[in-house]
C-alpha cells in the first residue's frame, strides 16, 4: 500500500478542535500520546501535548492496517 504522507500541515488545519480525541488507554501523567481526528477518508493524528503543531494525515485504510497490527501484538 502506498501512502502519500503531507508532513507541513498543521493540527488546526486539518481539523476543528472539537474533532480532536485521545485513545481511552491514555492518561494524563505526562507520556507519549497522540490523538486522532475522524476525516473523509483519511486519519489526522497529532502529539497531544502540541496541539497547535503538526499533524500527519494518513488514508484511513493505512490506519486501520496500523491499529488492527497492533492490536494483534
Amino acid at each position: 500500500m502506498e501512502v502519500a504522507i503531507n508532513t507541513k500541515i498543521m493540527a488546526h488545519d486539518v481539523a476543528p478542535e472539537s474533532d480532536w480525541f485521545k485513545s481511552s488507554f491514555s492518561n494524563d501523567s505526562g507520556g507519549a500520546c497522540v490523538e486522532i481526528a475522524s476525516l473523509t477518508g483519511k486519519v489526522g493524528i497529532r502529539d497531544s501535548k502540541n496541539k497547535l503543531g503538526p499533524a500527519l494525515v494518513v488514508p484511513k485504510a493505512a490506519w486501520c492496517s496500523f491499529v488492527g497490527l497492533m492490536l494483534s501484538e
